[in-house]
């Protein structure tokens, strides 16, 4: 990762990552969108949330669903199998990143940590606008009217090595 990234993604958190991570999505002017977290921060403590939506207009349009009963429309409207599959695809790629051996505490969960259900519309989209298989995210898009072929997609992964 560039300092130009870390510096950035730092600005537009309004403070610096606290794990290792990858910009995997951005605009068309090649700014981050979605970030790729490590399982793990730097202390070890364990990250659910393995894509993070950190892209100053997709945010602010997202938390305005979600202000107008958002999270409960998209459930409402998604196939539950299909949401239900979503979090174990998330849960395993999560894992999969995770240092083999590992007895410690783990990230759990499927998207953004939740269990069952939606919880934040912010997790499915970053997802989603990652290649994820995410029909809350895919809803999301649809409401907001973005996309996703308007997004560069990053070859890279981040690997369980970081």
């Amino acid at each position: 990762m560039s300092q130009g990234d870390q510096d950035e993604v730092a600005a537009l958190l309004g403070r610096p990552p606290q794990g290792a991570f990858e910009v995997v999505v951005r605009d068309a002017n090649g700014a981050p969108v979605v970030i790729l977290n490590a399982p793990f921060l730097d202390d070890g403590t364990p990250m659910p949330t393995r894509y993070w939506l950190v892209g100053r207009a997709e945010r602010e349009m997202v938390s305005r669903l979600e202000s107008t009963g958002g999270v409960r429309a998209a459930e409402a409207a998604v196939d539950g199998a299909e949401l239900e599959a979503a979090h174990e695809l998330y849960l395993a790629e999560r894992e999969a990143a995770m240092p083999s051996g590992h007895l410690g505490p783990k990230p759990s969960g499927g998207v953004g940590g939740t269990r069952r259900g939606v919880k934040c519309l912010h997790a499915h989209l970053a997802w989603y606008l990652a290649g994820g298989a995410d029909p809350v995210g895919r809803w999301t898009c649809e409401k907001l009217d973005l996309d996703p072929a308007g997004y560069q997609l990053a070859d890279s992964r981040l690997s369980s090595e970081s």
